[in-house]
């Protein structure tokens, strides 16, 4: 039996990991959970820039192109958009 994933990481309020989703699922046209890899939905450079640049405006923190791929996954970047409000 497999065990399920945690919605979010740790430092990731589950409310800002649906927030997140959320975005992701308006610029990708696709609904999005938590654990969806970003590049197996559709997604491509366009589209990330287009939801770095929303964090940003939305949430005051600064995603590297690097960093974003890296994560991949709504609950990850939710835990780097929490990273950088707390300036860690």
């Amino acid at each position: 039996m497999a065990m399920e994933q945690q919605a979010a990481p740790s430092s990731a309020p589950v409310a800002l990991v649906q927030e997140t989703a959320a975005l992701w699922s308006q610029c990708l046209g696709v609904e999005v959970k938590a654990e969806d890899d970003f590049f197996a939905l559709g997604g491509n450079s366009l589209t990330g820039i287009k939801i770095i640049e929303r964090i940003f405006e939305d949430h005051g923190v600064q995603l590297s192109v690097r960093d974003f791929y890296l994560a991949g996954t709504p609950a990850r970047i939710a835990g780097l958009i929490e990273q950088g409000r707390a300036g860690t």
